[in-house]
Parts: structure tokens; sequence; C-alpha cells
């Protein structure tokens, strides 16, 4: 039997976002689920899930639908007459998600969006939302993030068709080798990007042991720009603050920044992730010291 190329299955997954994507776009009672308009909510997760919770708290606050924080689940402060705890999870069994929507259950409604219909945060939340269609076998997420984060762009109105034509044109491209070579990665983003931004230093971290940064724009130039040299990368997911792309290629480092849908642009950075770790010889679907979901012991 042939053995299956190291990091497979996140090609497999990567490739497959804009099919999820409009998947999750048609999700109108699903989307109905989630809390109203001017609801006071907060959004919780772990790692990736906690970024795609900060993207989906500012689009949400930003289009003026209603006060929503974003919270890691060890850290969120959720006794503050909150309307509602939507809890992002692919697993639906990460310990501290579980611990929180034990805390608080009865006391305020809780909405989970999961990836694992057979978890037992399906039991615990008062509506599951259920992205199996998104679930994945590698250990670092690619499509259930962006799935579940277009399930939240498709509730708040927006139409995804541009970003899901995006998406399908960057995976027909291909990416140059110095972008996948570089030494070092800043990645940058505005408003509801910061959290893609996070989310694009995660995955690089995960996939290829990569030294990789992250920041709101704006505050790149209020010190970590002092570690931008030639032969590494500042990407910017959206638009730019004026004259930050000038004062990055000063300092001989490429500043990269790509006219698509930023969610879009994530799916690229993926592949640029995955690119990375095979050529160092890494396995992406198996990581070193990660697992598919943090389970603490008692």
């Amino acid at each position: 039997m042939t053995e299956p190329q190291p990091g497979a299955h996140m090609r497999a997954e990567l490739t497959s976002q804009p099919e999820t994507w409009a998947t999750a776009a048609d999700m109108r009672v699903a989307q109905g689920l989630l809390p109203a308009a001017g609801a006071r909510i907060a959004v919780v997760g772990c790692g990736t899930s906690w970024f795609m919770a900060q993207s989906y708290a500012a689009l949400r606050e930003s289009a003026g639908l209603g006060e929503t924080d974003a919270f890691a689940a060890s850290e969120s402060f959720v006794d503050r007459d909150y309307d509602a705890v939507v809890a992002l999870t692919r697993s639906g069994t990460t310990t501290e998600v579980l611990e929180l929507v034990d805390r608080i259950k009865g006391r305020v409604p809780t909405v989970g969006v999961i990836g694992d219909p057979d978890s037992p945060l399906v039991s615990l939340v008062d509506e599951a939302v259920l992205l199996p269609f998104a679930d994945e076998k590698s250990v670092v997420q690619t499509r259930f993030a962006t799935t579940a984060l277009a399930l939240f762009r498709a509730a708040l109105g927006e139409d995804l068709t541009g970003a899901i034509e995006d998406a399908t044109a960057v995976l027909a491209a291909s990416d140059d080798a110095e972008l996948r070579d570089a030494e070092q990665y800043t990645f940058l983003g505005r408003g509801w990007t910061v959290g893609l931004a996070h989310e694009a230093a995660l995955k690089m971290r995960e996939s290829s042991q990569s030294w990789t940064e992250s920041y709101p724009s704006m505050e790149y130039r209020h010190g970590p720009i002092a570690i931008a040299a030639p032969g590494r990368v500042t990407w910017q997911f959206g638009e730019a603050p004026e004259g930050l792309a000038a004062q990055v290629e000063a300092t001989g480092a490429r500043f990269v920044q790509h006219p698509v849908d930023p969610m879009a642009d994530l799916v690229r950075l993926h592949r640029v992730a995955l690119d990375r770790a095979v050529a160092r010889g890494l396995d992406p679907d198996l990581p070193r010291n990660l697992t598919r979901s943090v389970i603490l012991d008692a």
C-alpha cells in the first residue's frame, strides 16, 4: 500500500475551502440560530477558534449589530450580563470550552459552532450549529476555521460570492519560492483581519516550526518593524495603512499584499505553510507537540 504523502490531509482540506464556504453561506436555518442583531454577546474559543472569534466580533460590532467581545475560553469574562455566548470549536472536546459552557449553563444562552456532531459540547449548549462537512483529519486546521467564519459573515448579511471566487482563483494559481522560503514572517491586519493575521502566524508556526509574529497593522511601526530585514516577509491581510509598504520595503524586507478577499488570502497562506513544511521534511498533519484537541487531565 502506498504511504500517504506528508500533509496529504491538509492539502485536500485547504483546497476544499471554496466548496465548504459555499455550503456554509447557504445554511440559512443554522445562521438563524446565531444571536440576533442587537444582542450583546461574547464569542469564545481556543487557538484558531479564538482568532476566528476575534474576526467575527470585529465584523459584527463594526456592522452595528450589537456589542461583541471575543475571548480565549481560558481567559473569558462571561459574567457580564451577556445576552448569549457563542462557543466555537472544531472538536467539541476542548477542555476550556467545555468547562466554560458547563459553568454558565442555565444562566446564559449558549450557541455552539462545532465540527464534530458527536462531541460532548453538542448536548451542553442550548443551540448547536454543526459543520461536519468542514471537519478535518489534519491536526492543523484550515477549512473548519474559515468555514465557520464564512457562516458568520453570511449570517451578518455578507455576500460571499466574491470571496469564494477569489479563493478559487488563488488555488488555481501558484506561489513563488521566495514567499515559501523566507527567513521570518510578520502578519498584519486591521479590523476583522487582525484575527486572520494571528491565525496566519499560528498556521505557519504549527505547520513548519517557523519564526512568525502578528500584530494590528498600525502597531507594527511601534517596535516590531525593528526586525524587518532582507529575506523576511511582512504580509498584510486587507488594506494597509498609508505609507506602510514603503517603510517596510526601505528595510529590505518584502511587503506582501494581495488584492483579494482577506479570507482568500488566508487560503494562500495555508498552502504556503504546507509547502514550506513539506520542503523542510515535516508533516503538518502530525505536527510536533500538537494534537487535534487539547483535553486536560482533571
